[in-house]
């Protein structure tokens, strides 16, 4: 038997190649791959890198979907399915729209697959493939099996998973509604596990939330401190507050912390079930807290909300300036679907498209709903024209010598190689449309 996992892009421009943006290794695939008897031949496809075989020799194909690239993935399977190829999805989209895929493919995965995997293949391998599975979060005493990357041009950092869902309940997020608000540790032994055979000394811990539990995060940095790797990951500004937290996470050698700020306007947190972000009075300091610890911050805005006007999107990057982050993210608000946000938005007809991730017209970069105070049109432009003076050749310098004085040497020279090319970027992903055509897909 021969499985053919394919990771799906996003689209891509008429007459272009696929954007060449950050290129990580797909960790799901490789956890998936540990899973797979050794018996069981398989092939990877990224589609963000090379071209698929439609015309591979395959038994079952097995797709991860992202809401991004459900409309791609379909078309994907569509494609060997007229080959008599069954096909299987799983991920988020998948979890939160099951009978939506359902009608692309022969099999979904709901939830975690882990506790479904095997029997999923067994049953393929028979015949019996059932139309719907449902898995759920368990430890699994497992690492990647990372020798499906071989050959393939993935970013030299390894990505290493710590932990999953988060604790809060923020209205736009698809992984508080994946995880139902519950953060699950991994276990400390299987991290420092896979830390070890990382044959990169740069490493994303892939966490949604790091510090969810301050607890087993200050337990977890003790345990990597001697590792001597250097590492990103995804916390909260509340966690700055613990200066003995901050102080473990540099020494065991977090470079980089990526927050979601999201909004400067507490009406707008407040709406967005942020609360725990207000703040207001000491964020400067707890910033700077972060900065003075030796660690560097890629800082995420995103505008849509009631409150948005121009004013409050020249604030966040007149922030963003002021602090010289490493990097930032000046994102629109999308209303991923099955979320409280989507669901808020439909029932007050605001949305363009019932199913933006399916519209054909809709493109990367649109809004896909009216803003209260902004049309949709002019609240893309701002926050690409954000993206572009955030990265405008005077400010990269500024944060540039900054950043050397927060972060090692050679995080210094990703400063520059991440830095320089991202104007660059936003402009090649700008109105790039989301898949194909679905006009000939089954409804």
């Amino acid at each position: 038997m021969k499985v053919t996992f394919i990771l799906p892009a996003i689209g891509k421009k008429p007459g272009k190649k696929y954007i060449g943006t950050w290129k990580m290794e797909p960790l799901t695939i490789a956890q998936l791959k540990a899973l797979t008897p050794q018996n069981i031949e398989t092939e990877l496809f990224d589609d963000r890198l090379e071209l698929i075989d439609y015309d591979t020799r395959t038994d079952l194909v097995c797709i991860t979907v992202e809401t991004y690239t459900a409309k791609r993935s379909y078309s994907i399977a569509a494609r060997f399915r007229e080959r008599g190829i069954p096909v299987v999805m799983g991920g988020y989209h998948v979890t939160l729209c099951p009978e939506e895929a359902g009608l692309y493919c022969d099999s979904v995965i709901i939830g975690n697959a882990e506790t479904v995997w095997k029997q999923m293949l067994s049953d393929a391998k028979n015949g019996t493939l059932k139309r719907r599975y449902t898995g759920v979060t368990a430890e699994y005493d497992i690492s990647p099996d990372k020798s499906i990357f071989r050959g393939k041009p993935y970013l030299p950092v390894s990505l290493v998973e710590t932990g999953r869902g988060c604790i809060h309940r923020c209205e736009f997020c698809s992984i508080s509604k994946f995880y139902c608000s519950h953060y699950y540790c991994r276990s400390h032994d299987l991290v420092v596990k896979d830390l070890r055979r990382s044959k990169n000394r740069y490493i994303f811990l892939v966490d949604d939330n790091l510090v969810a539990n301050r607890k087993n995060a200050a337990e977890l940095f003790r345990r990597i401190t001697p590792l001597d790797k250097k590492w990103a990951g995804q916390g909260t500004l509340s966690m700055a507050k613990d200066r003995k937290l901050l102080k473990a996470m540099k020494d065991s050698g977090c470079e980089i912390i990526l927050i979601g700020f999201e909004s400067l306007n507490k009406e707008n947190l407040r709406q967005m079930n942020k609360s725990f972000n207000y703040a207001l009075g000491e964020r400067d300091e707890l910033v700077e807290r972060i900065h003075d610890a030796g660690i560097g911050i890629y800082a995420t805005f995103v505008f849509g909300y009631d409150n948005d006007d121009e004013r409050t999107i020249e604030d966040a990057l007149e922030f963003a300036k002021k602090h010289n982050f490493y990097t930032a993210a000046f994102n629109h608000l999308l209303p991923f679907p099955n979320t409280p946000l989507y669901d808020r938005l439909k029932a007050d007809n605001r949305l363009i498209y019932d199913k933006w991730w399916l519209a054909d017209g809709y493109n990367y970069g649109e809004l896909a709903f009216h803003p209260k105070k902004l049309s949709a049109e002019k609240l893309s432009r701002l926050c690409r024209d954000a993206r572009k003076e955030f990265s405008a050749p005077k400010t990269v310098l500024s944060r540039g010598f900054a950043s050397l004085g927060r972060t090692s040497p050679l995080m210094w020279g990703l400063f520059w190689g991440m830095n320089l090319r991202l104007g660059d970027e936003i402009d090649q992903k700008m109105n790039v449309p989301i898949g194909e055509n679905l006009d000939e897909l089954p409804k």
